[in-house]
C-alpha cells in the first residue's frame, strides 16, 4: 500500500486478496495510438483480475479512446464496456471527458475535430460511495411557488425564495488540457500520455471516501497515486515501465516533500 510497483499489472494484482480495491482509476493504452514502450496490453487478463480485486460496491473509473484505422474508428472501447459487463460488472454509467484546449490538428480526413474520450464507471454491485459533485445552476431558481393562490393577471401572489442554486454535474466533465493544464508537474510530461489531475481527484473524492485505497494498475507518470494521496487516501500503483515508475514515484515524493514542508511552516 502507497508504493508504487514495477511489474505487469496482471501478474502483481494476482498476488492481491479478493475484494481488496475501493476505486481503481485508470486510462489503458488503447489500439495504436501511443507508444508505452513497446509492452503487450492484456486487456481480458486486467478485466478480470480488476473483477476479482474490486469490493463489493467498489468502482473502476476506465479511461479511454479509439484510434482511427483504414477509414473506421476501431469501436475499441465500446467492445471494453461490454467485456466488463459480461465478466459481472455494472456499467453504471458511460461519461464524457471533453477537452476543453486540445491540440489543433491540420489534416482531420473530413472527421471533426476529435474532442473527447470515454470515461466507463463500472460498479462491482451498486456503488457504496457517491459523493456526486454539484455545480450552480446556469439559470437559477430565486423563487418557488409556496400556496398557488394567483391574481387576475396570472400572476402568484404566494413565493418564497428557494435558496437551492446548484444541481448535481452532468455526466459530461470539461477539462483543460496542454503544458501547465494538465498538472504543474513538469517530470510528468516525460509520459506520452498523461491525463488532467483535476480528472483523477474529481473522481476519487466522488467514488471513495478518505481512507480507501485507490488503484491504478497502469499508473503512469502517477496521476492517480499522486490525487489519491492529495485526498487522503491510499494508493497503490503499477506500472510494467520502470522508467515510467521512477516518474510517478519522483512525483508522489515532490508531493510528500511540500507537505512536510508546509506542516513544519505551520507549527
Amino acid at each position: 500500500m502507497d508504493k508504487v510497483i514495477q511489474g505487469n499489472c496482471v501478474d502483481v494484482m494476482a498476488t492481491f486478496p479478493d475484494n481488496y480495491i475501493d476505486l481503481t482509476v485508470t486510462s489503458p493504452p488503447y489500439d495504436n495510438l501511443r507508444d508505452y514502450n513497446g509492452y503487450d496490453f492484456d486487456f481480458e487478463g486486467i478485466a478480470n483480475q480488476l473483477y476479482r480485486v474490486t469490493k463489493q460496491g467498489g468502482v473502476v473509473v476506465w479511461v479511454v479512446g479509439d484510434s482511427t484505422i483504414k477509414g473506421s474508428e476501431t469501436g475499441t472501447s465500446f467492445r471494453q464496456a461490454l467485456y466488463f459487463k459480461e465478466i459481472g460488472f455494472n456499467l453504471h454509467d458511460t461519461m464524457i471527458w471533453h477537452k476543453k484546449t486540445p491540440p489543433s490538428v491540420d489534416i482531420i480526413h473530413g472527421r471533426y475535430y476529435q474532442y473527447f474520450e470515454f470515461m466507463f464507471v463500472l460498479a462491482k454491485s451498486k456503488p457504496k460511495t457517491a459523493n456526486l459533485l454539484r455545480e450552480v445552476k446556469k439559470y437559477q431558481d430565486n423563487r418557488i411557488l409556496k400556496g398557488g393562490q394567483r391574481t387576475r393577471n396570472n400572476k402568484s401572489t404566494d413565493y418564497k425564495p428557494s435558496g437551492n442554486n446548484d444541481k448535481i454535474k452532468g455526466n459530461v466533465w470539461e477539462y483543460a488540457v496542454g503544458g501547465g493544464h494538465i498538472t504543474k508537474d513538469k517530470i510528468a510530461y516525460q509520459h506520452p500520455a498523461i491525463f488532467p489531475e483535476q480528472l483523477a481527484n474529481d473522481h476519487i473524492i466522488t467514488w471513495c471516501n478518505e481512507g480507501d485505497l485507490v488503484l491504478d494498475p497502469m499508473c503512469g507518470s502517477g496521476t492517480t497515486c499522486k490525487m489519491a494521496m492529495v485526498n487522503n487516501r491510499n494508493y497503490i500503483g503499477i506500472d510494467i515501465s520502470e522508467e515510467y515508475c521512477e516518474i510517478a514515484r519522483k512525483r508522489v515524493a515532490e508531493h510528500e516533500q511540500q507537505q512536510t514542508l508546509f506542516a513544519e511552516k505551520n507549527l
